[in-house]
């Protein structure tokens, strides 16, 4: 019997806590012929201590063999430090348990020290943040679950299902997490999450050189624009304007200008019916193949998948 310890740090999301447990709960009714289960036990911080505060198999000695850190309600940027819930994670870690964190629960993943030099995924929202509070760790955000053997994280705040499915595979095999997925009516693992992930510029960097050329390129996305037009705008050297628009934005202007074309053109195949090749034209791009092939390389799909998916015509 594997255990599965559900970390219930301040601020978490309880619903994957409950989520996750009738999961592991109707995966081993499904293996139950099997003689096979999962035992669930939840764990929280109280005073300097971690204990356990509900087990679905009282009694019996604790042995983990996964630990999850679930999402948090709390936005990144207000979680506050859980100095005692990682302590317990590491040394949960150190007796062999595979330690899991979904979503902003990498936060607190992260606060082990663990994962430094690892690679990580968490939500597509909170990844730069996630890089700038812990710059060793290696962000692989285009994954929706990353599995490293000792080391499982998992992307969006609702991938508590996918990761709870990666585990039931594992641990109970692939007929019985296709049987748990079927019944609970969701997919199974999904691998990406890049055709959910959106471009979102930033304006608040302090820069206003920059910030003119940012504006500049949103007005004008859709016509031809170089390198010159914008260093121009910007006032500085090509060089100069390079280094300074990368630093403010993330991006170098090639990648950015690319990011809000896209944009524009999934706004497109989600609201209308306007064919794929005039979607291209109309957001600047003369050659439909090379639009294809970038729109994949930026969402992981076709513009026609995604609009099957996403479209609202789709959808009726």
């Amino acid at each position: 019997m594997a255990e599965i310890g559900l970390l219930i740090y301040p601020g978490c999301q309880l619903a994957a806590i409950y989520g996750l447990t009738d999961l592991f709960r109707i995966a081993g009714e499904w293996a139950g012929e099997q003689g096979r289960f999962i035992r669930v036990s939840h764990w929280q911080p109280i005073g300097d201590d971690v204990d356990c505060v509900w087990d679905s198999d009282p009694g019996a000695p604790h042995r983990l063999s996964h630990a999850i850190a679930p999402p948090s309600i709390v936005l990144p940027e207000r979680m506050a430090p859980a100095p005692e819930a990682a302590r317990w994670l590491r040394n949960r870690h150190s007796e062999g348990t595979v330690l899991c964190s979904v979503c902003a629960g990498a936060f607190v993943l992260a606060e082990t020290g663990l994962i430094d030099g690892r690679r990580v995924t968490t939500h597509w929202a909170f990844a730069a943040q996630l890089a700038r509070r812990f710059p060793a760790i290696r962000l692989a955000e285009e994954h929706m679950v990353l599995d490293e053997g000792d080391i499982l994280t998992a992307g969006g705040i609702l991938a508590w299902a996918d990761l709870g499915l990666t585990l039931v595979e594992r641990l109970l095999g692939p007929a019985t997490m296709l049987a748990t997925a079927r019944f609970l009516l969701i997919d199974p693992p999904r691998s990406s999450q890049r055709p959910f992930a959106q471009f979102v510029p930033h304006f608040d960097h302090g820069d206003e050189a920059i910030r003119r050329a940012q504006h500049h390129v949103h007005a004008h996305a859709s016509e031809h624009l170089s390198m010159s037009d914008l260093h121009v705008i910007a006032g500085m050297t090509e060089r100069t304007f390079l280094r300074r628009f990368t630093a403010a934005t993330g991006l170098r202007p090639i990648e950015y200008l690319q990011q809000v074309r896209i944009a524009k053109a999934r706004e497109a195949l989600e609201r209308t019916l306007t064919p794929v090749d005039r979607i291209a034209w109309d957001v600047g791009y003369s050659d439909p193949a090379a639009f294809r092939k970038l729109f994949l390389k930026l969402t992981g799909t076709t513009p026609a998948a995604y609009r099957q998916r996403f479209g609202i015509s789709g959808a009726e």
